[in-house]
């Protein structure tokens, strides 16, 4: 903007050309330029105090007049550029000046071409200044760099990762190390974060990490069922950062850089044992770095955090949550679903339908469609089961059911008898399950000819040594219950023949002359 008006002014106090450049900051040249086209007009301050600047510099300066305008050459087109370049790795600014110049051969030269470029480039990548409220978010993400681990006994080095939030209106910072970036260590770590800032804000910021969030998406992103359940205990939203969009959680990626430099950096020669190790001295070094003054604005993270983040934070709830995984099964057809190689049941109607089990240290849940069905303590044996009756059908509960002893106390109901056919079935089975069915049978008999017949029919059996369905059936269907048992006639004497050897032929031998063992030896 042009001065004349204060040149004149000040020459009127009499005061020098370098003086006046001085006070109006330009150039000496100028002052003088001024001044002679002042004196050449005929004008002096006190008539030109009213003027304003435009008239004044009409007066004094008179616009020149317009330059040649320079052959321009034509602009490359930078929206095309910038998407060739971001499409194929391949494509470089070289190529792409060469195909522009075959197009525009008194286009502009590779140097000034590449400037334009840039200089476009510049103004498209404009960033909004994000302003947070207190309490509101907290960015998280594990940093890049890694803390080497090593065992006390031999044994290969582990990288421990490093976890990392951030407070949006105050920066205040937590970090820990955690042995891997799964998702217990995951929860865990944001369980700790709320715990060390003594409140919960009202938004998570994560990355598109898999432990946090199981599909990225830039409208409508999955979080993770686990992670979820996590936020809706402590009642804060998860809103994960867009992908590949690190701007959106630009608190935290400084926040990360700051760990690496001030907690990462320092401990670079420091041998750790353990994870506990670790931690603690990253709890040492982190009071420090909350604790240190800004170069650019008054007070540290800490004060801040004490004024504006603190009070805003919601409270703690009362228990701490518990971990859970959750998983999505279908149920097998004999009504149990598998978790973690042990097998749970659930009620039989859900056969072959979607559930979703969610396993603690100690219970294992299983939900359909948000309802919880079963809840069972969690087993640590492989490849076996845990059922609950009640989850079996009626008629798979009523096969159970059957043990030789209630069968035995079922048949005693009809008589003793029947209790002692019973008995005698099982016995003769190489297992007694294998006889349930015949006396499943008899039973069935009892409902078709009545009871006081087929304990008629059990005594005849027993008499005759004829212990099995078959007979029983045979005997009621020929009314051969109601006729007495004939006595069983006593055994034949042994015939007494010189051809018959005996028994004591054998013992001896097969010596006739010896009359007993004895002799022989």
């Amino acid at each position: 903007m042009r001065k004349i008006k204060e040149i004149l002014r000040l020459h009127s106090l009499g005061l020098s050309q370098r003086q006046i450049a001085m006070s109006c900051a330009v150039g000496q040249a100028t002052v003088s330029e001024y001044l002679k086209a002042a004196e050449v007009a005929g004008l002096k301050w006190p008539e030109v105090a009213e003027w304003g600047e435009e008239r004044l510099t009409e007066t004094v300066a008179p616009p020149r007049g317009k330059p040649v305008p320079r052959k321009l050459s034509p602009e490359p087109d930078y929206a095309d550029i910038r998407r060739q370049l971001q499409t194929n790795k391949h494509v470089t600014l070289q190529l792409l000046w060469e195909e522009y110049r075959e197009t525009h051969p008194d286009g502009y030269h590779y140097s000034r071409f590449c400037d334009l470029y840039r200089s476009w480039l510049r103004r498209q990548e404009v960033v909004l200044r994000q302003e947070h409220r207190a309490g509101e978010k907290l960015f998280v993400d594990f940093a890049g760099d890694t803390i080497p681990v090593h065992p006390a006994a031999a044994g290969e080095m582990t990288p421990a990762q490093i976890f990392v939030a951030v407070l949006g209106a105050s920066n205040y910072t937590y970090a820990e190390a955690t042995a891997t970036q799964g998702l217990a260590d995951w929860i865990g770590a944001h369980m700790r974060t709320f715990e060390f800032l003594g409140g919960v804000p009202e938004i998570v910021v994560p990355d598109n990490l898999k432990s946090g969030v199981t599909k990225a998406c830039r409208y409508e992103p999955s979080v993770n069922r686990t992670y979820e359940e996590m936020a809706a205990h402590y009642g804060v939203a998860v809103v994960p950062a867009r992908q590949a969009k690190p701007r959106d959680k630009a608190k935290v990626e400084a926040g990360v850089l700051l760990v690496e430099r001030w907690i990462l950096a320092a401990l670079r020669k420091r041998k750790f044992f353990s994870l506990g190790e670790v931690n603690q001295a990253i709890g040492e070094l982190l009071i420090r770095l909350n604790d240190r003054s800004f170069r650019k604005r008054d007070g540290s993270r800490r004060t801040l955090f004490e004024s504006l983040d603190k009070p805003a934070l919601r409270p703690l709830p009362a228990a701490r949550y518990e971990y859970g995984d959750w998983e999505t099964h279908r149920v097998n057809i004999d009504y149990h679903v598998q978790f973690d190689n042990h097998w749970y049941s659930v009620p039989y109607q859900l056969t072959q339908q979607e559930v979703e089990v969610r396993a603690t240290g100690t219970i294992v849940e299983i939900f359909h469609r948000g309802l919880r069905v079963a809840s069972h303590a969690r087993s640590q044996v492989r490849h076996q089961a845990t059922t609950v009756s009640e989850h079996r059908p009626k008629a798979h509960q009523r096969h159970l059911e059957w043990t030789p002893s209630r069968l035995v106390d079922w048949a005693r109901t009809i008589g003793p008898a029947t209790a002692e056919l019973f008995d005698r079935i099982m016995a003769s089975k190489p297992h007694p399950e294998q006889g349930y069915r015949s006396c499943l049978g008899i039973l069935r008999l009892a409902k078709q000819y009545s009871s006081q017949r087929v304990e008629a029919a059990a005594r005849r059996a027993l008499a005759l040594r004829a212990c099995s369905y078959p007979s029983i059936k045979s005997i009621l269907q020929r009314n051969l219950d109601s006729q007495p048992i004939e006595p069983a006639a006593e055994p034949k004497p042994l015939l007494d023949h010189p051809n018959i050897r005996g028994s004591e032929y054998f013992d001896n031998g097969g010596d006739p002359t010896a009359k007993n063992s004895e002799e022989l030896c």
